[in-house]
């Protein structure tokens, strides 16, 4: 009775189960039974209604297994899954897989690493199954979570940890197909490829997680090698977003320390290096408005270390601090370099542009870069910062013509006397005219300052100056002489400052110079050469001497240039003298060491000089119109000068009107100092000598005013009209009082407004007003 009481209960049981019961051995130890494994695949192909309680049965089975620790029962339930899996292709099988997921999932929530292969393997197979139609309610959250720690496994036998999926490291693998390592990159770069604009975050964020936790940022290697995976793998149109990424995450991170920053900035460099390549997208000025924020951040905590403050979370040594800072800021500049060198023409004008506004210029509020809270050191810093980058954006930009490279709304920034206060400052913004003036590549034959024997030698390249780079120079001329000039005479100038103002000087006669600013480049060299005999700036005798050999150095090459015979001669002439009575006149000695100065320049032979009337006449005979060599150069007055802290350039015009001659005197120079006697005051009060002075004077004028350009001319009267019309506002702000009210008058104190009320009987009223 028992005997058939069974065999009814198993005759009631579904087929399904019988199938799946019949592929259990009795031993475990004995495998599947493939025939019945067969039947069982069979019977699911042909009746795919099924798999769905199929799959819920083998995985109550196994389930059970894996609680009551049966691993050769496990084993075989997992290889029919994987059989069930591989060979059913049907709309059926998306309610099978997920009952195949839950059995996967057990595997890997189990304390035995050889069932979290076993799963581990089996969702492998999985994910190889390219399945119809996809799949958006089913989540994968566990399995990355449980993956990810797999990786990171801290077991005690080594070769355990070695087993688990995509370990850190596996030194004992040499076959690549072996080394976790590559496994790793391997899945990484297949993961990366399948990302969509959606889901890139997914794929991205986890990555700053990793290196932000476990401090990888500091040293980078291994964050820069993650992220050229990232790029090299993702679609190229999707480059920006994992730039715009980067960039959030230095945002995030800008109060931390300095080491951690330069690392993102270098991730961020080789990042837009490979981006560079393809498309960059919209994130153009995103990156340097972003990468000249954080070099003001960091100029701003370098200049509060200095001053013995800290700003944020950011409180380290001061002098181990100023040299991170730096590394920074280097870091910063070389991307901003990288980035902008691999733009197009039309986009790097517009980066110039964007960080020429942004560079602080004193007396205005043009630039949009904050630096109240930077002070007078840290602003001269960041203006050295961001003319560094300017200068690494420009390298290699070549514009058709100068006015595309120099607008007016770049050159007065760039040439205003704020960017004047620093001799670094000053090399900076010549170079970045160098690179920008530049556009045969003669620069480097150029390099140095040197009496340079035949310039032929050279080989110069040179076209003939076009309409527009003439009328450029017709319209900024002036202002390019003035900056030469005064940037000669300052007082902390250094060897460097003069080889760049030559170079200056002969750049621009051969990229935009034709007969009249030939004419207007020798009458600035003989200005030069005047003030630095005459002296008026008080300069040391070695920068007197360093703007004598520039003057020497640039009238030698701008001879040859012109190839005019006698001028060449005069100055081959002079330029012997002074290597035979004066060589400190020369830049082959004046700037070598110990070089032997002169302790005057007064009493030198008029021979010693490039003379004007000399030149004048050499010129003449060659077609030149030289009636303009006769009117002594006078730099022109811009409203900044009144702005700026530096002295004062108006009284320096008037002096030198004054007093400069037309041309050096053929007899010796007169000492600076005379003997007073009785027929000094004589002639001193004498009225008839006082006439002649008025006429000379007026015949100077009106001989400036017939021959001088028209505008100089301009330029002079306008610097007339705009000190008169500051004169007048001082006095009328000084005489034009508004009444006094019994309400009370506004006057403000330490920034706080008050009301002084004043009582009626107090008033003063007019006469006509009282009765």
């Amino acid at each position: 009775m028992p005997t058939r009481v069974c065999c009814c209960c198993s005759a009631l049981r579904p087929r399904y189960k019988r199938l799946v019961d019949n592929i259990f051995p009795e031993d475990p130890k004995d495998g599947l039974v493939k025939a019945d494994m067969e039947k069982l695949t069979f019977y699911a192909v042909s009746a795919p209604e099924k798999l769905d309680r199929i799959g819920s049965y083998l995985a109550e089975r196994l389930s059970r297994d894996v609680v009551r620790h049966r691993s050769g029962y496990v084993l075989i339930a997992m290889e029919a899954l994987d059989q069930l899996l591989m060979a059913c292709h049907s709309q059926s099988i998306k309610p099978f897989v997920e009952s195949f997921l839950h059995m996967v999932a057990k595997l890997l929530e189990s304390g035995e690493p050889k069932l979290q292969v076993l799963g581990t393997n089996s969702f492998v197979k999985f994910a190889n199954i390219e399945e119809d139609t996809p799949s958006y309610h089913r989540r994968y959250d566990f399995f990355v979570s449980r993956f990810s720690a797999m990786c990171h496994s801290c077991h005690s036998d080594p070769e355990i940890r070695t087993d688990r999926i995509g370990p850190p490291s596996s030194p004992s693998a040499t076959d690549k197909e072996e080394n976790p390592a590559m496994l790793a990159e391997n899945c990484f770069r297949e993961l990366l490829g399948r990302a969509t604009f959606g889901n890139m975050n997914n794929a991205v964020r986890p990555v700053f997680a990793h290196l932000d936790h476990h401090k990888l940022w500091d040293p980078n290697e291994f964050a820069v090698h993650c992220f050229k995976i990232i790029m090299y793998s993702i679609q190229a149109q999707y480059s920006h977003h994992v730039i715009q990424e980067i960039l959030g995450h230095l945002d995030a991170c800008k109060k931390d320390s300095p080491r951690v920053r330069a690392g993102i900035i270098q991730v961020l460099l080789e990042a837009v290096a490979i981006a560079a390549k393809g498309s960059i997208g919209p994130t153009v000025l995103e990156v340097f408005n972003t990468l000249l924020k954080h070099l003001r951040l960091s100029v701003e905590f370098e200049a509060n270390d200095l001053q013995g403050g800290s700003v944020g979370s950011v409180t380290l040594n001061a002098s181990s601090k100023d040299n991170d800072e730096k590394i920074v800021q280097n870091a910063i500049i070389q991307t901003i370099g990288f980035f902008g060198s691999n733009l197009p023409d039309y986009q790097r004008s517009e980066i110039m542009m964007f960080i020429m506004g942004k560079v602080p210029v004193f007396g205005t509020s043009t630039h949009t870069l904050d630096i109240s809270q930077l002070g007078d050191l840290g602003t001269r810093r960041i203006q050295i910062m961001l003319l560094r980058s300017l200068l690494m954006v420009t390298s290699g930009y070549k514009a058709k013509t100068i006015v595309t490279a120099l607008p007016g709304s770049f050159l007065d920034p760039l040439l205003s006397p704020s960017l004047m206060e620093d001799y670094e400052l000053r090399q900076l913004v010549l170079e970045v005219m160098h690179n920008l003036m530049d556009r045969h590549d003669n620069r480097a034959k150029l390099r140095g300052i040197r009496i340079i024997p035949d310039v032929a030698d050279l080989k110069i390249k040179r076209e003939k100056i076009c309409r527009q780079d003439t009328s450029f120079m017709k319209k900024n001329g002036q202002q390019l002489y003035r900056h030469i000039y005064l940037g000669c005479k300052e007082e902390d100038n250094v060897q460097k400052n003069y080889e760049l103002l030559y170079t200056s000087l002969a750049l621009i006669t051969i990229e935009l110079a034709n007969e009249e600013v030939v004419i207007d480049l020798i009458r600035l060299a003989i200005a030069l050469q005047d003030s630095a005999i005459i002296n008026e700036d008080n300069l040391p005798m070695f920068h007197r001497c360093g703007i004598m050999a520039l003057v020497a150095a640039y009238l030698n090459f701008v001879s040859q240039m012109i190839a005019v015979p006698a001028f060449c001669q005069h100055v081959s002439k002079v330029i012997e003298i002074r290597t035979m009575e004066a060589p400190y006149f020369l830049p082959e000695h004046i700037f070598r060491d110990k070089c032997l100065l002169p302790k005057s320049l007064e009493k030198h032979d008029k021979n010693l000089y490039f003379l004007t009337n000399k030149i004048a006449e050499s010129l003449g005979g060659s077609g030149y119109s030289v009636e303009r060599l006769s009117v002594p150069y006078v730099p022109q007055v811009t409203d900044e000068d009144r702005l700026s802290r530096r002295k004062s350039i108006v009284d320096t015009v008037s002096i030198q009107v004054d007093i400069l001659p037309n041309t050096i005197p053929s007899d010796d120079v007169v000492s600076n100092t005379e003997e007073i006697t009785f027929e000094t005051l004589k002639k001193a009060i004498d009225t008839n000598g006082m006439e002649e002075q008025e006429k000379e004077k007026r015949r100077l004028v009106i001989e400036k005013f017939q021959k001088a350009p028209f505008e100089e001319i301009a330029a002079q009267c306008e610097s007339k009209a705009n000190l008169l019309h500051d004169r007048l506002a001082q006095i009328l702000e000084l005489t034009i009082r508004p009444p006094p009210s019994p309400s009370g008058t506004l006057t403000i104190t330490s920034g706080h407004a008050q009301y002084q009320s004043v009582p009626v009987y107090e008033m003063k009223f007019p006469d006509l007003c009282v009765y």
